[in-house]
């Protein structure tokens, strides 16, 4: 890619981007769908479209994707891809007997314009939703927004179509994630329960895209949250959304559709966003926080003040989705690092609102929204960095820059691990912590001189 080419000069460009900081929506979409129980994600357009959202998921997760597709030819784009849809629906529930199909759109379905609702409308008439069996839809369309906005728009999509109120408020609290690998929703999971609070989370794809390998197939794993979840939110206590970006939606079409309070956080990654949705958690659901969690605090703590002066002052670049940046960088700013430049191709005013409140002691800080990581290699060759975090494809600017590289976020093509250790809550801190201190003292032992070649810290 010849990024040794990369011009320090930067020009401002409103018309081009590259490199960018984000992939399209329908991956978002079917991200969120596989975190339904029994439900095929189902894309209306072209085979090439399904093909690259569903390889990109499985070279990220890797596992297998399952996805249909409408299979749109020179017909359906011309004509509509009604016909398509129709056909796809009768064909998937005879075949694959999913509870649910998750219909999401493509850039070639939304510019011939399709009315899917109009066509769910048409297949109920016909009969070919079967009793019991449900088709959800939402409209992704790649040329605006990015996977973040494809998954709120799901994750929406599934309140819409789902959620009912009895009248009779149920002693459970609603979790919606944003887009954080299945371990971190197990681990989420796992901080409820052990404060003894029963919980929903939507989507939840813990134990679908990490779902042990057994040596029999199965081609709906076990997990993801049940339709019956799914119409209980209606009537829970509240809603805990993780993420303005990704959760938001869900959480005010739920308060509005059904009049269930929200709170909208950060993710929980590091101390402090952590410490907001245990407390918040404890409020909403009007219970203690056990010593057990303390405990996992502490020892967070601990770690952090043992080895603060390795990070102090330490400069960092990020870049990835929107809610991930917001809260890594306050963590970074916890640890007495400095994140001086931040970068996603989500676009959204809120995120650069969010990022002048996170980063307001740091005036060399600089922060853009709708950006690319063709800008954030600029930034860095005028003035370096201590250390990168960001995607797999951030490893072009590590090499030819030079610099320590942590992966995080979405999608990691060339590592494994990342779907199967979680990094929300305080053990996820700690996993951070640990991954942040090795690449700075592996940069370390690697350059200083060799009478400085420490055996210990």
């Amino acid at each position: 890619m010849l990024l040794r080419h990369t011009d320090k000069e930067i020009k401002e460009r409103s018309a081009l981007t590259v490199n960018p900081a984000k992939t399209c929506q329908p991956i978002g979409a079917m991200y969120a769908a596989l975190g339904i129980h029994n439900c095929l994600p189902h894309s209306h357009g072209s085979q090439g479209c399904c093909a690259y959202h569903r390889s990109t998921l499985t070279r990220h997760y890797k596992e297998p994707v399952m996805a249909s597709t409408s299979s749109f030819t020179e017909g359906a784009s011309v004509f509509g891809g009604q016909a398509n849809l129709l056909e796809a629906i009768q064909y998937i529930f005879t075949v694959y007997n999913p509870d649910v199909i998750a219909v999401h759109t493509t850039c070639l379905s939304e510019v011939i314009g399709d009315d899917i609702p109009q066509i769910l409308a048409r297949a109920r008439e016909d009969g070919e939703i079967p009793e019991g069996k449900y088709v959800i839809h939402c409209n992704t369309p790649s040329f605006v927004g990015s996977h973040v906005t494809g998954f709120a728009n799901m994750v929406k999509g599934m309140v819409h179509y789902f959620a009912e109120s009895g009248g009779k408020k149920l002693d459970q609290i609603n979790i919606i994630p944003g887009w954080v690998e299945p371990s971190d929703m197990r681990e989420i999971k796992r901080l409820a329960r052990e404060m003894g609070v029963t919980t929903v989370m939507f989507p939840d794809t813990s134990d679908v895209l990490d779902a042990p390998l057994t040596g029999r197939h199965q081609f709906y794993p076990k997990g993801g949250v049940t339709v019956k979840e799914l119409q209980s939110i209606g009537d829970s206590m509240g809603t805990i959304a993780l993420g303005h970006f990704a959760s938001s939606a869900a959480a005010e079409a739920l308060d509005a559709k059904c009049n269930v309070p929200y709170e909208i956080l950060d993710i929980p990654y590091g101390l402090l966003a952590t410490d907001r949705f245990i407390d918040t958690l404890r409020r909403m659901a009007k219970v203690e926080v056990p010593e057990s969690i303390n405990a996992e605090r502490g020892r967070l703590v601990d770690a952090i003040s043992d080895m603060q002066s390795y990070f102090y002052g330490k400069r960092v670049a990020l870049f990835g989705d929107p809610d991930q940046l917001v809260a890594l960088s306050e963590f970074l700013v916890t640890l007495n690092m400095r994140p001086v430049y931040v970068v996603t191709g989500t676009p959204g005013k809120k995120f650069e609102e969010q990022m002048s409140r996170v980063l307001e002691e740091i005036p060399e800080a600089k922060f853009k929204q709708a950006g690319d990581i063709y800008l954030l290699h600029q930034w860095i060759k005028n003035e370096p960095v201590d250390l990168l975090m960001g995607n797999t494809y951030g490893k072009f600017i590590a090499r030819d820059e030079d610099i320590p590289f942590i992966r995080i976020g979405f999608p990691i093509l060339d590592r494994i691990g990342h779907s199967y250790f979680p990094t929300v809550g305080y053990i996820g801190a700690l996993r951070l912590v640990e991954k942040i201190l090795g690449a700075i003292m592996d940069r370390q032992d690697r350059d200083c001189p060799e009478e400085s070649f420490e055996l210990v810290m």
